[in-house]
Formats: structure tokens, sequence, C-alpha cells
């Protein structure tokens, strides 16, 4: 099932992972960085296409960041 804390979790794991900061991630998804903040804390979510964005970007997939399962290869 679905959870935003749990998607806030594994975006902001996988920011610090790749050593990006909050403001470089929000200039990548053309937002602020307050929302970012606001999504890695649980609060927010965001837009199908910025899902796919941070899949591409963070090679993996959608199933794994949205948390519907732990395995974070993308099948593609």
């Amino acid at each position: 099932m679905f959870s935003k804390e749990l998607f806030g979790q594994r975006l902001s794991q996988l920011r610090k992972e790749h050593h990006e900061t909050q403001p470089a991630l929000a200039e990548l998804l053309g937002v602020g960085k307050s929302q970012i903040s606001e999504i890695e804390n649980g609060h927010h979510t965001t837009s199908a296409e910025r899902i796919a964005l941070l899949c591409e970007h963070y090679h993996v997939s959608a199933d794994y960041l949205l948390g519907l399962t732990d395995d974070p290869d993308p099948r593609w």
C-alpha cells in the first residue's frame, strides 16, 4: 500500500546517497526547495511526471519509490 511517509523516506535516502542537496533536486524537478522538504517529510507527494523523472534520475523503479516493493531495480 502506498505511503507518503515511505515515499519521502526513500526519496531522502536516494538523494543523500547521490550526495545531492534539496535545492539541487528541486531544480531538477522544477519545484521549490520547500516542496522537496514537504515530500521528504511525508506531507506531500508529486506528479506522475516528476515521479518518472526521479526514477530515471536515480535508476530505480516507480514501485520501489512508491513503496510497493523493496526491490529498487527497474524492470525495463
